[in-house]
């Protein structure tokens, strides 16, 4: 395993992750946000929490790296990274958003539409990581 790689990987999924987070959340799915306004935090408070949040996904990233890495095939490094991150965007959305929806009342659309949101963006990050992980 080249830890320097899969630091790199981490760290530049984890900045792509910023405005790839900002346009889906407060551009594409602002609307879905508002209608299920009830839900959640009031903004003052999430944007109180938002380091912590940035913090959490940074550690999430070099989770992700380090999976990625440990099962890394030896192939096209872009490839496996997007379906690798893909196949991470399947399981958050079953074990994860799955419970939010069931557990918070959120709508079954929003819930769908986070559920197709962390698909891509995980590819996204996968590729990320596989392209710099990739074979030297």
């Amino acid at each position: 395993m080249n830890v320097k790689r899969l630091t790199m990987g981490a760290i530049a999924a984890w900045v792509v992750s910023i405005p790839i987070g900002f346009v889906v959340n407060e551009v594409l799915l602002k609307d879905l946000y508002t209608a299920n306004a009830a839900a959640f935090r009031p903004e003052a408070e999430m944007m109180a929490n938002l380091p912590y949040g940035f913090a959490f996904m940074l550690l999430g990233m070099f989770v992700l790296a380090y999976m990625y890495a440990k099962g890394y095939e030896g192939g096209s490094g872009t490839a496996e990274g997007l379906r690798f991150g893909a196949l991470a965007g399947v399981l958050l959305s079953f074990a994860a958003v799955n419970w939010i929806w069931a557990t918070i009342p959120i709508s079954f659309t929003l819930a769908a539409v986070m559920m197709v949101d962390y698909v891509i963006e995980y590819a996204i990050y996968g590729a990320i990581i596989g392209s710099i992980y990739k074979k030297a």
